[in-house]
């Protein structure tokens, strides 16, 4: 448990954070739960926030067992069904980690396969998500929609959307932080991971069929799911219906021109009824598709102006992690030399923490495009905050006591507790 009365330099903190969305997943999760544990047990320190995404079976009941018999074990139950996509923003909402996981509870992506994304993590890497090479399991019309649907995204999409990824993946704090800003109702996980950036690594492995029970998504869902995606990061829809109408124009100058041509030079009849019906059909049918299209993107917008909360949470149990228990954060010096750059917070190289709020200062150099970027390690990663204490006296530390010192007492982060004197 968090203790409220701590300053940003001794707030416990995780090293990995685990977040599971759960619908109806009673068959599997306890088997879901002993392979996470064998796994996440040699990483270092960590818990797992399970969401529990308005089931209707015995799900978070075994959830609470779970938690029962391993603190580690976080529980947000929502008060209904929002969705995969909300109930896994909901867990990043409560991710206390370092670096956050995301991972389904059937078990088609394996937890043995985290050890690999924590290890480009610990190479600077601050997404490290899961290509799926093969797809075990799922039926051929699946794996041909789900084909269609990543090529057309990956197409239409402003950004780079990678094929055959889920949302098994890996993200270090400041991608979490950069994705828990955008608020939107809409939400397509995938493209929001994609569009922060942040440099990436793929691993890739073969999914396997489902451990127990079956798939809450339908086609259906799916397909709603791929209205997201393409709605939510790309306008071409909207272009297609412009050029829609371009060539309907086009297609009736050409038409007309040809009848003209035929009445005058040739005396041919024109053929009034059949001709006038199949025009005023097709322009009709492209007309609603039109008013579909800006029906799908208006709705949206309709949403968004409601202002309404994401999710609410009829339930919260957190997990409880000991400051005491977490180790310096294994994580190799960066590289020096040959154009490097190294970020620090501070030129004796300690971060500030994050309680230092709205002071924080992040001082880089520029570099030429193209050129690695290496960071300063991160002492702050696993709960120390800054080492030195009020017992710094690098510029960084007397600028911050100067810019403390001119704020209200009242405004200060964490109150005048642990501040340098």
């Amino acid at each position: 448990m968090l203790d409220a009365a701590a300053t940003p330099w001794t707030a416990p903190r995780p090293t990995f954070s685990v977040v599971v969305p759960l619908f109806n997943e009673q068959a599997g999760l306890a088997e879901f739960h002993r392979r996470l544990v064998a796994v996440m047990d040699k990483l270092g320190p960590w818990e797992v926030v399970y969401v529990n995404d308005g089931s209707t079976d015995a799900t978070l009941a075994l959830a609470q067992a779970l938690r029962r018999g391993e603190p580690r074990v976080g529980i947000v139950s929502l008060s209904r069904n929002f969705g995969k996509e909300i109930a896994t923003t909901a867990g990043l909402d409560h991710a206390r980690g370092e670096a956050v996981i995301v991972i389904d509870a059937d078990l088609q992506d394996p937890p043995e396969l985290i050890p690999a994304l924590v290890a480009g993590w610990r190479e600077w890497f601050d997404t490290g998500y899961a290509r799926r090479s093969a797809r075990a399991g799922d039926d051929l019309l699946r794996r041909l929609t789900a084909a269609l649907f990543y090529r057309v995204l990956g197409r239409l999409a402003e950004v780079h959307i990678p094929p055959d990824v889920g949302d098994f993946r890996l993200m270090s704090r400041r991608v979490v932080d950069a994705v828990l800003r955008m608020r939107e109702h809409h939400r397509c996980m995938k493209g929001l991971f994609a569009w922060v950036g942040y440099p990436v690594k793929a691993v890739p492995y073969a999914r396997a069929p489902r451990h127990a029970g079956r798939s809450g998504w339908t086609y259906l869902g799916l397909w709603k799911l791929a209205l997201e995606g393409i709605t939510g990061f790309t306008v071409a829809p909207l272009k297609v219906a412009t050029y829609a109408g371009l060539a309907v124009a086009l297609f009736a100058s050409v038409f007309g021109a040809q009848l003209i041509a035929r009445t005058l030079l040739f005396g041919n009849p024109v053929a009034g009824y059949p001709s006038l019906m199949t025009v005023i059909l097709f322009l009709g049918g492209v007309q609603l598709l039109t008013l579909g299209v800006i029906g799908e993107y208006l709705g949206r917008v309709f949403n968004e102006t409601k202002n309404r909360p994401l999710y609410l949470v009829e339930r919260h149990l957190p997990s409880a992690v000991a400051a005491v228990s977490l180790p310096p954060l294994p994580r190799p010096p960066p590289a020096r030399g040959g154009g490097v750059v190294l970020r620090a917070l501070s030129p004796c190289g300690r971060g500030l923490g994050k309680g230092w709020g709205r002071i924080e200062r992040l001082r880089s150099q520029r570099v030429p495009r193209g050129r690695p970027v290496a960071r300063a390690p991160r002492p702050w990663a696993a709960g120390s905050g800054h080492p030195a204490g009020p017992a710094c006296r690098c510029a960084a530390t007397r600028r911050q006591r100067h810019e403390l010192a001119a704020l209200p007492r009242t405004g200060r982060p964490g109150g005048t507790q642990g501040l340098p004197q």
